[in-house]
């Protein structure tokens, strides 16, 4: 009776399986007659702010138990295949594979965009601009250690855009050949998680020097060739290299997120919830400070984020850098750039994109 019970189970299960599948082939060519509206009207294939409400869709209507999580992981993939059912799609990201920027990158295009690994910032964005890739993916913050200075620098002369964000939840790992923390002589890995592994390290490896290399994967690399080197790398990069965790989740700060920026030549259209990106510098004047941000507060517009950095051409001159709540379309943001605009040398909007759901990626990132 048992074994009858478990194979009607089944049975319903395969004929479930049948209807997802005739269902993702309806979906398909439904995908594939917009691919080819948006060719003839020279529409953008990506597009941020639908997947984003695709995603508060079916969530919002989703009564389980398949949770959230997994079903937006599930329509990722959905996605990416219909995307690229419309046009191969090219992505270029800060390299190599197995890097956290590799990881943010699969999260927002899935498996079937074609994932360019490239070896600086600068490569990113120039193939970008070059129109090589379609878009572009590089690391712009973190919570423990603050922002990327490459990345910021990098918009000063780029006409690209900030199209999208991806907030992942990351954790450290340290891992070597062998797994044994008595055979280890060496550390190396990024600066960055170096950085936000520093109270471990100190804790439980004091005597052990600290290398900084170019990226997690090339670390991952280097424990594989060499049993006395630990590399602090993802759970991706310890499966591609064949490593063993000696400690899980080392970071220093537990609640330890990494910001990534999609970069491309437009902005999106609106979503339900979006953010603007500015840079700008101000005229050297008597309380200028206050003036540039009176133009947000009177418009109670939120400001997520302010930055600055020393401008290269002179001298204690800085660039701020702006993130604010809401889209570049909104009446009352442009109104505020415009107003601001005024007490600037130069002002340059870098996007307004939908504002990221966070993900946890345990083990990844950077």
């Amino acid at each position: 009776m048992e074994n009858q019970d478990l194979k009607n189970l089944r049975q319903q299960i395969d004929t479930i399986d049948n209807q997802i599948l005739d269902l993702l082939n309806q979906r398909a060519n439904v995908a594939i007659a917009v691919g080819k509206i948006k060719g003839v009207s020279e529409k953008t294939y990506y597009v941020p702010s639908r997947e984003k409400a695709i995603y508060e869709r079916l969530t919002g209507q989703n009564s389980g138990p398949f949770p959230n999580d997994a079903v937006c992981k599930v329509f990722r993939e959905i996605i990416s295949a219909s995307l690229n059912m419309e046009m191969p799609m090219q992505v270029a990201f800060l390299g190599p594979q197995s890097t956290f920027t590799h990881m943010a990158a699969m999260s927002q295009f899935g498996l079937s965009a074609q994932l360019v690994p490239l070896k600086s910032i600068p490569a990113v964005f120039e193939e970008v601009e070059r129109g090589r890739a379609h878009y572009g993916v590089v690391p712009v913050e973190n919570s423990t250690e603050g922002v990327v200075n490459h990345t910021l620098d990098m918009f000063f002369e780029s006409e690209l855009q900030m199209i999208a964000e991806i907030m992942l939840e990351i954790s450290h790992n340290l891992i070597s050949k062998s797994g044994n923390p008595d055979k280890i002589r060496k550390i190396v890995s990024h600066p960055q998680p170096l950085a936000q592994c520093r109270h471990w390290l100190e804790t439980n490896m004091a005597d052990t020097p600290l290398l900084d290399v170019a990226s997690t994967a090339a670390a991952a690399q280097m424990a594989a060739e060499d049993e006395s080197v630990a590399a602090i790398a993802s759970h991706a990069a310890a499966i591609q290299y064949d490593l063993q965790v000696v400690k899980a989740k080392i970071e220093d700060n537990p609640y330890n997120f990494t910001r990534f920026l999609v970069i491309g030549k437009k902005t999106p259209e609106k979503s339900s919830a979006d953010k603007t990106s500015i840079m700008f510098s101000v005229k050297d004047e008597a309380g200028i400070l206050y003036r540039m941000l009176e133009p947000f507060s009177k418009r109670q517009i939120n400001l997520a984020k302010i930055e600055s950095r020393p401008m290269k051409q002179k001298a204690w001159e800085y660039i701020f850098f702006l993130d604010l709540i809401g889209h570049i379309d909104d009446p009352d943001i442009s109104a505020a750039i415009e107003e601001l605009r005024g007490h600037c040398h130069f002002l340059k909007i870098l996007g307004s994109y939908p504002i990221a759901r966070n993900e946890s990626l345990s083990g990844e990132k950077q």
